[in-house]
């Protein structure tokens, strides 16, 4: 696998037949008849569906996710020679290479009495400033408490009152063709919400990762990273972590950080 097929953004896409609107919906109802044309399996009983729609989901999760702001310090600076102006000279380094930049990403609330916020360990990694910004609009510096590199999951911990936590789903709790949405901050536009549904389990993307990660069709750009992957139940089964293309473009292969895993990290610090 190549580096431009394994592009570290976040996850989330549109996928919904007759057979999902009426599992996603209920108390309204969907004729029989016509979902006796979809499989011959599926119970001819009108399935009761009540409005198609999302929102009251959505309304109760968004307040739990974040934006997050990095500061890094810029690479050259990690080169003792590079301190010196001199050297930056003759190696044609300019001073505007040398400013701290930017990087931002996504993350969720987990613990609102401990200001307990989880996102992907490769958003804050080497951070010389990191920021979490609520859905409210208010800003607080955040501080790094407990990482799984391997896994990509790091904890953040912010001192602010008053939050929103969406809860972790219980282990292995997700199934394939379980419905699911995503929130995060693509490309720095603000909370988007997109849905999808969970594609397989289990999936690896390289040996290292070590990490069996679920896998939707939900489409990830830059800035989705670390933002939840929530059940109906709203509840959060994974931390969306990276997409698969060939293209440098979204192909609808997305993956995230099972549940289980970030509970794991989070019984460290809460006990």
């Amino acid at each position: 696998m190549t580096p431009a097929q394994y592009s570290v953004f976040a996850l989330v896409s549109v996928s919904a037949g007759l057979l999902g609107l009426a599992a996603l919906f209920p108390d309204q109802t969907v004729p029989s008849a016509l979902i006796d044309t979809v499989s011959s399996s599926v119970v001819a009983d009108p399935v009761p569906v009540k409005g198609l729609s999302v929102a009251p989901l959505v309304a109760r999760a968004s307040p739990a996710v974040v934006n997050i702001a990095v500061v890094h310090p810029s690479p050259y600076l990690q080169n003792p020679l590079l301190r010196d102006p001199y050297f930056r000279r003759f190696f044609g380094v300019s001073e505007g290479a040398l400013q701290p930049r930017l990087a931002a990403g996504s993350g969720v609330i987990i613990n609102a009495r401990k200001g307990l916020v989880i996102t992907n360990f490769h958003v804050v990694d080497e951070g010389q400033l990191i920021v979490v910004i609520l859905e409210d609009r208010r800003q607080f510096d955040a501080k790094l408490i407990a990482s799984n590199p391997k896994a990509d999951i790091a904890i953040l911990q912010i001192p602010a009152e008053k939050l929103t936590a969406v809860p972790l789903a219980a282990s292995d709790s997700a199934r394939v063709g379980d419905y699911v949405l995503a929130i995060g901050n693509p490309f720095g536009l603000g909370q988007t919400v997109t849905a999808g549904i969970v594609s397989a389990l289990g999936r690896g993307l390289t040996p290292e990762r070590g990490v069996g990660l679920i896998q939707t069709d939900a489409p990830i750009n830059p800035g989705n990273s670390g933002g939840p992957l929530i059940d109906m139940r709203g509840e959060v089964i994974g931390i969306n972590v990276a997409i698969l293309t060939p293209v440098q473009a979204n192909v609808g292969i997305g993956f995230a950080v099972p549940a289980s895993v970030i509970q794991d990290l989070l019984r460290s610090v809460e006990d």
